[in-house]
């Protein structure tokens, strides 16, 4: 038997051109570690994860048949030392190295000291690498390959003077952009000539401290743009195809939020144009690999090169669902000396797919990030519609070095709309408790019309949310159904000393119609609940609405599945008090379960009020209180800088929002602070 395991597990690392990898060595952490591991275990090849102190219990070490200490926490002690990964691999024995995304994906460096070890680099070659890793060059490749470029100057410009004529000479809205960019740092949009000389001064020096190369250069600022980008695959033996588009305009300061395969926009005249055009130059630069041809696309249908990202995109999984195919498999197989399996004509586009991005951040607080433990963690049941990628586990944290996403949430439908209402259950279903996240943002999105409707640009959150993100901008809520939704579960339940507990009734019993007052969010909703406990099956009468739930649920259950009305529905329920926190589409409610005479009793209950803060300085988010610029006694000016708060290896300058004078300094400069604890206090 032992025999027959063996030979089994010989032929799944054998290819036609010879045999796959033993051992792969990933050079990457979180998500994209274990969706790479997911696809080696898959084809029987043992995985090496790299691991730095801050991730020395995550979950991509744990996942992994080996794990490697490279250093300490900051990315630039660990992940992005090129000999600490070389080194690895020969201590064990890898024989190649997957990069994923960021960190050295992109490092031509990276791809020749592995060679040089004679170490296979999983990804294109240097010199394609090389060759679109600079976005002046790129473009200047582009042309040549006969792709669609966006009209400008594509050269580096020496100082402000020179870009204000080059401006004028392309025709303004222009894009000023650096040449080593990337991530939406060095870039500036200008409509006039003052503007041209900021942004070219500001894009230089973010460019300079970013990238450590000043040059920028200026093209044509397309209007109304949408971002879909092609997705390839290409052997080293002359074979390239593309697996259709992504749609990626739902942004938020350049940084994707939302992508989707295919593009709502595309018709098939453009999308085999688009596709053509990305085969074409990948050919140009012999390119190996998964790659991405990114494209500005104008409200006309033209389309213009953006860049090649030379490496896995983070939004890959909405392309394997709608093709079928496992990317990273192809990678690893193609990086062996394989021949791609297929050709163009063999690609099928089935459905759409939808990936929403779940961030550890605070969107009522302009998207500042949160850190913490992760004290529940509920994933959505994966399926033939739901896919979740992530590199957190209950019980983990969310480490203050790193990027801060917690999962990619993917859906798949026949077609757009029940991908995106599939999405909108999903992340109903998406239990996390501890840290502050991105889901009622997420929520608020898929039930947008203008969303819904396809009607998408790159500007779409600045012009939807202007002036950040508000309770104001979640779904409507249907009260009646929450106020059903709360009287179900207390028929369900019992509370005892605060705690819901099983209900002491027989669980034959059938619940005869009983009056209640819901007090959702303390307004009173008058209810009748009839319904049996042993079925799971209540008609809750709301004035002249019947509102019929069928439900499993059972006490100490996290989240209440239930038709109601026939509609599959998911609520979050959490005791709070003797009454519960409902959770729905984003938004919150609370729930407080009465009899007529409580709810009599419950209105002359006084209202407390809650304290008043307005004269205090708090910290938006837990960091370290890098600085204090002010001290007691000290008069301040609205809009003058009172202190500095670190989080996430970024900067973040409290301004005083009025006039006024300090009273209290009740931290100082060093000091680890929680959200909301008192900095400041103003006289």
């Amino acid at each position: 038997m032992a025999a027959k395991k063996k030979a089994v597990a010989k032929k799944q690392k054998t290819s036609a051109a010879g045999p796959l990898f033993d051992k792969i060595l990933i050079a990457n952490r979180g998500e994209i570690a274990c969706r790479v591991i997911r696809s080696c275990k898959k084809l029987g090849i043992k995985t090496v994860a790299v691991y730095s102190e801050a991730d020395a219990d995550a979950l991509h070490v744990r996942e992994a048949d080996e794990k490697v200490f490279i250093g300490p926490s900051p990315s630039a002690q660990s992940y992005l030392l090129i000999d600490k990964i070389v080194e690895a691999c020969k201590k064990t024995g890898a024989q190649a190295v997957h990069p994923g995304y960021g960190f050295l994906s992109e490092k031509q460096e990276f791809q020749k000291a592995l060679a040089k070890a004679k170490i296979a680099f999983i990804g294109p070659d240097a010199l394609a690498i090389h060759a679109m890793g600079d976005k002046i060059e790129s473009k200047k490749l582009a042309q040549k390959a006969g792709v669609s470029t966006v009209p400008g100057h594509l050269a580096a410009i020496p100082n402000a003077d020179e870009a204000v004529k080059i401006a004028k000479k392309v025709g303004y809205p222009v894009m000023i952009k650096a040449s080593a960019g990337g991530g939406g740092k060095g870039m500036r949009i200008a409509y006039n000539d003052t503007e041209t000389r900021e942004g070219f001064v500001s894009a230089t020096n973010e460019a300079k401290s970013s990238f450590a190369d000043d040059r920028v250069f200026i093209e044509k600022y397309v209007e109304e743009p949408r971002h879909i980008e092609i997705q390839l695959i290409a052997d080293g033996h002359g074979n390239c195809v593309y697996l259709w588009e992504r749609e990626c305009s739902i942004q938020r300061r350049h940084q994707k939020v939302i992508e989707e395969a295919p593009s709502p926009f595309l018709d098939a005249k453009t999308r085999k144009a688009m596709g053509e055009q990305a085969v074409a130059l990948a050919k140009a630069v012999k390119y190996k690999s998964a790659g991405t041809v990114e494209f500005i696309v104008d409200k006309h249908r033209k389309f213009y090169f953006l860049e090649m990202n030379t490496r896995l995109q983070v939004e890959h999984p909405v392309t394997e669902l709608i093709t079928g195919l496992d990317l990273v498999e192809l990678m690893i197989k193609v990086a062996a000396g394989e021949k791609l399996p297929f050709q163009q004509k063999d690609v099928k586009l089935n459905g759409w797919a939808v990936e929403a991005r779940v961030y550890a951040e605070d969107p009522f607080r302009n998207f500042l990030p949160s850190t913490g433990r992760l004290v529940k963690y509920r994933e959505p049941a994966p399926g033939p519609d739901v896919r979740v990628d992530t590199g957190v586990y209950e019980g983990g944290e969310i480490s203050m070095f790193y990027d801060p996403m917690i999962a990619k949430l993917c859906t798949h439908g026949k077609t757009r709309n029940a991908a995106i209402d599939r999405m909108r259950r999903a992340l109903d279903e998406f239990y996390v408790r501890g840290v502050s996240h991105n889901v009622p943002f997420l929520a608020a999105l898929m039930a947008h019309p203008r969303f819904r409707a396809g009607k998408l640009t790159t500007n779409f959150i600045a012009e939807e949310f202007k002036g950040g993100f508000t309770a104001a901008h979640l779904p409507p809520k249907d009260l009646a159904v929450l106020a059903a939704v709360a009287a179900t579960i207390e028929c369900l339940s019992s509370g005892r000393g605060g705690q819901k507990q099983p209900s002491y009734r027989s669980w034959r019993d059938v619940v005869s119609e009983e009056s209640k007052v819901v007090m959702l969010n303390r307004k009173p909703i008058a209810l009748n609940v009839l319904g049996t406990a042993e079925l799971g099956r209540f008609t809750v009468s709301i004035g002249d609405r019947k509102i019929g739930i069928e439900t499993g649920w059972a006490p100490g259950q996290p989240l209440f599945h239930a038709r109601i009305d026939g509609e599959a529905v998911v609520v979050q329920a959490d005791v709070v008090g003797s009454g519960w926190r409902l959770t729905h589409e984003g938004g919150q409610a609370e729930a407080l379960v009465l009899t007529p005479r409580q709810a009599e009793l419950y209105a002359l209950m006084p209202v407390k009020a809650a304290p008043d803060t307005s004269k205090f300085l708090l910290s938006p988010m837990p960091g370290l209180l890098a600085s204090v610029a002010v001290s007691e006694g000290q008069e301040v000016k609205a809009g003058e800088a009172l202190a500095v708060v670190e989080a996430m290896k970024m900067e973040n300058v409290l301004r005083a929002v009025r006039d006024g004078t300090i009273k209290t300094l009740h931290a100082k400069a060093g000091d680890s602070l929680r959200v909301d604890q008192k900095i400041i206090e103003f006289a």
